[in-house]
């Protein structure tokens, strides 16, 4: 297992849509995923569906460290961004994580 120097820090955001409103909330990400990626300490951002459920998300961003990210989170632009989304979200939970091996 490889120790990972960079990109270390991952956030993982579930998010329930509500029914039927599933290609507007891709829509309204898309639109808005490049206002994360503009950061200078994002790596990566991406979106997936559940297998089991059409209406659960999940979006996971790579960041530098987590400073990066805590910056991010309190900026106007993550508040732009959220606010886009809002409107489809029905609950969600976000988990923070460090990496600590790779293989």
């Amino acid at each position: 297992m490889a120790s990972a120097t960079t990109g270390s820090f991952r956030v993982l955001l579930t998010v329930q849509v509500k029914p039927g409103a599933e290609a507007d909330f891709e829509k309204a990400w898309e639109e808005g995923s490049k206002e994360v990626t503009a950061q200078a300490g994002n790596l990566g951002h991406t979106l997936a569906r559940s297998t089991q459920d059409e209406s659960v998300y999940f979006v996971m961003s790579e960041w530098k460290d987590q400073d990066s990210f805590l910056a991010f989170e309190k900026s106007p632009e993550h508040i732009a961004h959220r606010e886009k989304l809002h409107p489809f979200r029905a609950g969600g939970s976000l988990a923070m994580m460090h990496l600590v091996g790779a293989a």
